[in-house]
């Protein structure tokens, strides 16, 4: 049982072999990679005590099923310890008291907000935000679940408690009690990970993919030691062998298996190993996605390819600034495109260095009229917060054997200050502040400031550029359209005819359960066939190269 609740955490191992051993009250999940140390004598563990706060009447069924569920779990059981005010016996002290002094003790904070916002004290403050402010004040680790509801019925301090939580901490919505439970279940386990109670080696450090140096190509890794010794002074001659290069930068180990980062940073083929790890860049005439698509382009190669070519499209189909000549007629003209490139390419850069290899979504880069998005699967580090992303921050990068080379090539620095920089010269630019958005992708926003009546300005005609590209977006589309099966493909169609649709409404149309169709919704999601745009009540769907 231990071993298939772990299974559901690693689905990059879920077809490997591995180990669970619990050591010094921590689990150790060893992927033939992290030696396991001599069993030592069982100690009393102290379990992590979670407080679940809600409005008790709205959410009796979960408050009830949470706790039933985390205590019986077999992994989860073996670490935290469950509070709700329905299990206290009855004692002198007031509600009041017993609540917030729970809070007080407790490691982790776990709030349900739905509709209701409780009975108000003389303040008109609610249990639940005194709850939740209290565990804000005190530093406490907070897990925020919202149910989707229709938010015209919410009760408007609980719609401003709400927002007050997503300008301070990232929340997950749910519809149901299975997606509640899932949805806990991988935030405790993401909790484990990040104090370090699970460990496993990250994914680029994993080596069980099979490859051989000649998956390699031996004048990357050349290059790779040239603009290293001229970027950084590296210390490598440039003479150095393979493998000594690879030990160097901890891509091969003692047996000579190399790291996935190996692949992705000097493989002839990397997308032969790991078909998502693309870079897909597309242009739209207008602010939202819809056909016609002037451009669209999915790059395949190395990191450092990938970040070279996605940078060149955006580069490539912004406008230009034309100067004057400024030493006699021979000068050459200056030109100042409409967007820095240095910022462009430092969100190509994190998306590419940061994003989540294990997911089967791909990076996307979007070129809208009024703005350029860069989307990265994966979410921010456990104590990171878009919010955070504005100043100063640590450096913990998701994938740590890529930044490294790609720190020694120049692309990314080491001190986090790559979000920073992206603000810092978008400013010097003129331009208004790039956003960052934390939902079930990362995603970047540099908005342009087009002047379309600035005689200076060079316009890109679209007509120009939309014959090049428009029959592999229709080939692309086809092929991929090709291999979903029939319910896929009814939802897709529902979603061209109807983009508001709801995964309850199709649920209801198909007679299946929602569970299924959230499913097959997820599946599409990750086939680069849909995306959503908007807020998930208001939002709408968005069939790629409808």
């Amino acid at each position: 049982m231990l071993v298939a609740n772990a299974a559901r955490i690693l689905p990059t191992y879920r077809r490997k072999p591995f180990e669970l051993t619990i050591i010094d009250n921590k689990i150790d999940i060893n992927c033939r990679l992290i030696p396991a140390a001599p069993p030592q004598k069982k100690k009393n563990m102290k379990r992590i005590k979670i407080f679940i706060s809600s409005v008790q009447s709205e959410f009796a069924q979960e408050r009830e099923m949470l706790c039933q569920y985390i205590r019986t779990d077999a992994l989860l059981g073996k670490f935290f310890e469950p509070f709700i005010f329905e299990e206290v016996p009855a004692n002198e002290y007031s509600a009041t008291h017993v609540y917030l002094r729970e809070v007080e003790l407790c490691d982790i904070y776990l709030g349900l907000f739905g509709n209701l916002y409780g009975n108000e004290d003389a303040e008109g403050i609610s249990p639940t935000e005194h709850e939740y402010d209290l565990a804000a004040s005190l530093h406490k680790s907070r897990l925020i679940f919202i149910k989707s509801l229709n938010e015209q019925e919410r009760h408007p301090k609980e719609t401003a408690l709400i927002h007050k939580v997503e300008q301070e901490i990232v929340r997950k919505t749910f519809v149901d009690m299975e997606g509640l439970r899932t949805s806990v279940y991988a935030s405790l386990i993401r909790y484990l990970e990040e104090k370090e109670y699970i460990r496993w080696r990250p994914f680029d450090a994993s080596n069980d993919n099979g490859a051989t140096l000649s998956d390699l190509d031996e004048e990357k890794m050349k290059n790779f030691i040239y603009m290293a010794r001229s970027k950084r002074n590296f210390p490598l001659p440039l003479d150095t062998a393979p493998e000594k290069l690879l030990t160097h930068l901890d891509l091969i180990d003692e047996q000579g298996r190399l790291a996935n980062a190996a692949l992705l940073l000097f493989g002839k083929k990397p997308q032969k190993y790991f078909i998502t790890s693309e870079v897909k860049c597309v242009q739209f005439y207008g602010t939202v996605v819809e056909k016609p698509m002037p451009s669209y382009q999915i790059y395949r190669g190395d990191v450092f390819e990938l970040v070279d070519q996605a940078t060149s499209f955006v580069m490539s189909r912004v406008d230009n600034w034309v100067g004057t000549r400024s030493e006699g007629e021979t000068a050459d003209v200056p030109t100042r495109p409409e967007l820095p490139m240095d910022a462009v390419k430092e969100a190509i850069v994190n998306a590419v260095c940061h994003r989540d290899y294990t997911s089967n979504a791909s990076v996307q880069v979007m070129l809208f009229r009024d703005r350029l998005e860069v989307w990265n699967p994966g979410a921010l580090p456990y104590g990171l917060t878009v919010q955070k992303l504005h100043g100063p921050h640590k450096s913990l990068p998701t994938n740590p054997l890529l930044a490294d080379p790609m720190y020694w090539n120049g692309y990314i620095e080491k001190v986090g200050t790559g979000t920073e920089d992206i603000i810092t010269k978008c400013h010097d630019y003129g331009l208004q502040t790039p956003e960052f958005h934390q939902e079930e992708d990362f995603r970047v926003v540099i908005w342009r400031n087009k002047s379309e009546t600035d005689p200076n300005v060079i316009q890109t005609d679209p007509n120009d550029v939309r014959s090049d590209v428009r029959s592999d977006v229709r080939s692309d589309v086809r092929n991929v359209e090709s291999t979903i099966g029939k319910e896929e493909s009814v939802i897709l169609n529902m979603m061209r005819s109807n983009p508001s649709v709801t995964a309850m409404l199709i649920s209801q149309e198909l007679k299946l359960s929602l569970r299924s169709i959230q499913r097959y919704m997820t599946s599409l999601r990750e086939k680069g066939l849909i995306r959503r745009e908007g807020s998930t009540k208001r939002g709408k769907w968005i069939v790629i190269g409808n």
